[in-house]
């Protein structure tokens, strides 16, 4: 049975709908990342379930509660929000306590809680500072801990980690993931960082329009995306324009310029307009003459632990990813080929994909 069930949601505002008939369903102790694009309708869906927007349409059931219609500060849900929300004339230790003094919490029992807040997020020994003496990232920690601290049954998480540098930013995914799996808590973040989601959540609801297009792990909604806009959103792809020519029970030919690629695990009924996808990484250089494509390399990047590279091909550019093993890439105007694994193909019907490589 869901913990949390959200029954055919709908916000409105005038003729605009942000939300739009959304359902989910969220198992007791899950971590759900809402992933899309700014107006895709995830931070109204997190507003909506902690109550500080009301539905126009539609049911919010928590533990077999209805909350449609509980104010905010009765749903007893941990919130932590992009901007953290201290209170820069309190403490560390008068900020975390704040949201225990509303519920009524007697000061010892506090005292108690703040201690155990302040060393689950490792910053013991720092509850007389204030929030202007510590780091974006111990700030971030402090709402974390404050969140936590009230015990609430749902944390919400609205983009907590927007204002921190990347190193930091990937340090404070795993010390939160973490978190979240001791204390067995159902937790909802909204991102629109493809990484942070994949890397925090059990499960992806990709958002589109205030719709869910798509909700999976993030492996299968990585591998396997129900649509062109979510796997163009959840990382690089390439997408090659082709139409079908023949197929069977076990695959489909697809004819893309002057070539014909072997799709396998997929079926569309012959001359459907489709694109065929393929993720960079799975794409292998061979040398020039061999592999399934020509090209020139265009452009090569070095990040360190692997190479952006494009190649221009008879099918367009073509990005693909190499790890550093300690060898370079050939050069730039180099000819090479392209390979890959036919099992790395990916098949959908033809639409306008958004964020498209």
């Amino acid at each position: 049975m869901a913990f949390l069930t959200l029954e055919g949601i709908v916000k409105t505002y005038g003729s605009f709908r942000a939300i739009d008939g959304l359902n989910l369903e969220v198992r007791h102790g899950e971590f759900i990342a809402l992933l899309g694009p700014s107006g895709c309708g995830k931070t109204t869906t997190l507003q909506s379930i902690a109550g500080f927007v009301q539905p126009t349409e539609g049911r919010i059931v928590l533990d077999g509660r209805d909350i449609t219609h509980v104010r905010p500060e009765q749903r007893g849900l941990g919130i932590v929000f992009q901007s953290y929300a201290l209170f820069p004339h309190m403490t560390v230790a008068q900020n975390i306590s704040f949201g225990l003094e509303m519920r009524g919490v007697p000061k010892a029992e506090r005292s108690k809680r703040i201690d155990e807040a302040l060393d689950l997020v490792r910053l013991g020994g720092l509850g007389e500072r204030y929030p202007k003496a510590l780091s974006g990232g111990q700030r971030q920690r402090v709402a974390i801990a404050r969140a936590l601290a009230i015990r609430p049954n749902l944390l919400l998480l609205d983009e907590p980690m927007s204002n921190l540098d990347a190193k930091l930013r990937e340090e404070m995914h795993i010390e939160l993931r973490a978190i979240q799996r001791d204390l067995g808590i159902t937790t909802i973040l909204v991102t629109h960082d493809q990484v942070e989601a994949m890397t925090m959540s059990d499960r992806i609801a990709v958002m589109q329009k205030g719709r869910i297009v798509q909700i999976d792990t993030p492996y299968e909604a990585y591998e396997r995306p129900h649509s062109p806009f979510a796997s163009a959103f959840l990382g690089k792809t390439n997408a090659f324009a082709g139409a079908v020519q023949t197929r069977n029970a076990r695959c489909c030919n697809v004819q893309v310029k002057d070539t014909l690629l072997h799709v396998p695990h997929e079926d569309r009924s012959l001359g459907n307009d489709v694109n065929v996808y393929i993720r960079p990484e799975k794409i292998r250089l061979a040398q020039a003459g061999m592999g399934r494509l020509h090209g020139r390399i265009r452009l090569r990047v070095f990040l360190g632990n692997l190479w952006l590279i494009a190649v221009e091909t008879s099918f367009g550019v073509v990005h693909m990813t190499q790890p550093n093993l300690g060898t370079p890439p050939p050069d730039e105007n180099s000819e090479v080929g392209l390979d890959w694994s036919d099992d790395d193909l990916r098949l959908l019907d033809r639409e306008v994909a958004h964020g498209q490589v």
